[in-house]
């Protein structure tokens, strides 16, 4: 029997740059310990360009992203969740659904590239910045024992994580 994958749901308000973003990196890093998801509380229904053509352009895994609603992982026989991230303070402020299973959560704000305004370079800036930042998070995320540490240790060392720039 192989070793246990860990679900991790990262959310966003729209689910259409950030979160994407987390999911394709933690799909890449984490492969075989960790399967990334992301959702949002309101979702735009679309990836944003912008985050897809960066992550094409970094060879980073695109398949399967999509802007998708919270509630499709609080349905019964979606995949339980231990781990879920807020990347945005909005949906961090937000009444989430019940998470089956009591995941570890925490908040790794991330400021919105999809939120800046400016010329192309300008734009795809924003997004390479939250790219980076998440990436940084994430790798500190994949290194952590987590068989080895219970629930409140985790979960301090996640809300740590999460203050890293």
């Amino acid at each position: 029997m192989g070793e246990k994958v860990y679900n991790v749901l990262f959310l966003c308000t729209g689910n259409s740059a950030r979160s994407i973003l987390a999911e394709s990196i933690l799909n890449r890093i984490g492969k075989g310990r960790f399967r990334g998801y992301s959702a949002g509380s309101h979702p735009k229904w679309a990836v944003h360009p912008l985050a897809i053509d960066l992550l094409k352009s970094i060879d980073m895994p695109i398949e399967g992203l999509r802007s998708k609603s919270w509630d499709e992982f609080a349905q019964p026989g979606a995949p339980e969740m231990d781990f879920v991230f807020t990347v945005c303070d909005n949906a961090a402020g937000e009444v989430c659904p019940f998470w089956p299973g009591s995941p570890v959560t925490s908040h790794w704000g991330v400021p919105d590239p999809a939120a800046v305004e400016g010329d192309a370079r300008t734009r795809r800036n924003a997004f390479r910045t939250a790219y980076r930042q998440l990436e940084s998070r994430i790798r500190l995320f994949t290194i952590l024992d987590v068989k080895k540490v219970d629930w409140l240790g985790l979960k301090r060392k996640v809300d740590e994580i999460g203050k890293a720039k």
